[in-house]
């Protein structure tokens, strides 16, 4: 592989776009399959860089997710580790059981040498970064248990190494080759020292984090369903509505906010995107998962301070 290298749909048409990005996607990641929730249109750009054995990939795209099955797994596969730091969308990453879930400001560790799938509901911005295993397991950290968790990002070394990676990867094109291997190595460093955090953080601590984690990944699979209400995910998780607003009590919106929000930037994406020009705002709306018309236009206003024809017609 070299040592950057960049791909876009730009200048495809809608049906070469996607068979394209589903080839793309699986020669640079081993094979990965990929799902686009049955959408016909696709636009997706990956510029992809390296810092010594750290290979770091930025994805922009529309809504989609990737999937490792048992199957698809290959021998080398067990000498990565990967990390999604989304700068914008949702990255909810599914593995062993676990759900993990992580918006700007965080990052999700997982193992690529186990089955995964990441959901990428809403146009995604985000950095990939792949780690050699051995490198982590060479500093002295046993990863079992660690992988499919939400490491952090707001605080303490989980934020420097999220900012580093960030900086990193916008600088490497700056950089000799021996001075990007030693940022590399200054990322597994970071990555390892926010790894030991996270496997000393107290079980009461954790197990709020991964049930918050399995809330988001549910609703970013069902966001576009008009049907998914507070009600609906009690339901799915097992648990009272109360155990459900106790989980986001700590969180800048409660959960049925969050949730309209998602829904209203889902909706500010179509409005923009020049492919759903033939497509009435009504639909547009409905297809995001909101059932009143009303309802939507009194939301997108309060959300954006515009009406949602205004909105439109500064595409």
């Amino acid at each position: 592989m070299d040592t950057a290298s960049s791909l876009s749909t730009d200048g495809l048409s809608a049906h070469e776009a996607v068979p394209a990005w589903q080839d793309w996607m699986a020669k640079l990641f081993s094979g990965l399959g990929t799902d686009l929730y049955g959408d016909t249109v696709f636009e997706g750009h990956l510029q992809r860089s390296q810092a010594g054995a750290v290979v770091m990939t930025r994805l922009e795209a529309a809504r989609h997710r990737v999937i490792r099955s048992v199957q698809g797994l290959r021998s080398h596969d067990a000498d990565q580790v990967k990390i999604v730091a989304p700068w914008q969308g949702l990255a909810a990453v599914s593995q062993q059981g676990r759900e993990a879930s992580a918006r700007n400001g965080s990052w999700v560790i997982y193992d690529t040498s186990q089955a995964y799938e990441v959901a990428n509901p809403e146009w995604s911005e985000h950095l990939i970064v792949m780690l050699p295993r051995r490198s982590l397991e060479q500093r002295g950290i046993r990863l079992e248990g660690l992988m499919g968790r939400n490491v952090g990002g707001g605080s303490g070394i989980a934020r420097v190494a999220l900012e580093a990676m960030r900086s990193t990867y916008q600088e490497l094109p700056t950089m000799a080759p021996a001075v990007a291997e030693r940022a590399g190595e200054l990322l597994i460093d970071l990555v390892h020292l926010s790894l030991q955090e996270l496997s000393g953080r107290g079980t009461a601590v954790t197990q709020q984090q991964a049930f918050k984690d399995r809330i988001r990944a549910h609703v970013a699979a069902h966001v576009r369903d008009p049907r998914l209400c507070i009600d609906d995910i009690a339901r799915a998780m097992n648990c009272s509505k109360r155990h459900l607003y106790n989980a986001f009590a700590d969180e800048p919106l409660a959960l049925a906010a969050w949730i309209q929000q998602l829904r209203l930037e889902l909706c500010m994406r179509e409005l923009r995107d020049a492919r759903n020009a033939a497509r009435t705002i009504t639909d547009i709306a409905f297809g995001c998962g909101f059932s009143s018309s009303a309802h939507f236009s009194r939301a997108f206003k309060a959300y954006t301070g515009m009406a949602p024809t205004e909105f439109r017609a500064l595409r």
